[in-house]
């Protein structure tokens, strides 16, 4: 069966994307910890990232460098922490967080809420920077 992730590439699921090349794809976490937090998920469907083969390890963390710089130039932040915990959904992925301290990336503190409106105006901004 077809991860959530898969669902979402195909399109059978919708999401705030950010960018997209043939490879991977990057979109608004619906349940973030930080506003702008974001998933960049390699097409291939593999379950851990580390399964990656070499290019696409490395071509994974080059497409995340360009949403990363996207991410910060509109959700003000000292930078941009990454994150691979793998547990959520059996699809390689990173998380992209916007970050002032180390407790921004804490997991386990009660997520934020956006409306839809909030999460397709933030990607729009995010897809202009």
């Amino acid at each position: 069966m077809a991860s959530i992730f898969t669902r979402i590439i195909r399109g059978e699921i919708p999401c705030h994307k950010l960018d997209e090349n043939d490879d991977y794809i990057a979109f608004l976490d619906v349940s973030p910890v930080h506003e702008g937090h974001t998933l960049v998920v390699p097409k291939r469907e593999v379950d851990h990232l580390f399964d990656l083969e070499g290019d696409e390890l490395g071509g994974i963390l080059a497409f995340a460098k360009g949403v990363a710089r996207k991410i910060e130039a509109v959700v003000p932040c000292t930078r941009i922490g990454i994150s691979v915990i793998g547990l959520e959904v059996p699809h390689a992925h990173i998380h992209l967080i916007p970050i002032d301290s180390l407790g921004d990336m804490d997991f386990t503190k009660t997520r934020l809420k956006f409306t839809t409106e909030e999460f397709a105006a933030l990607a729009e901004r995010i897809r202009r920077a």
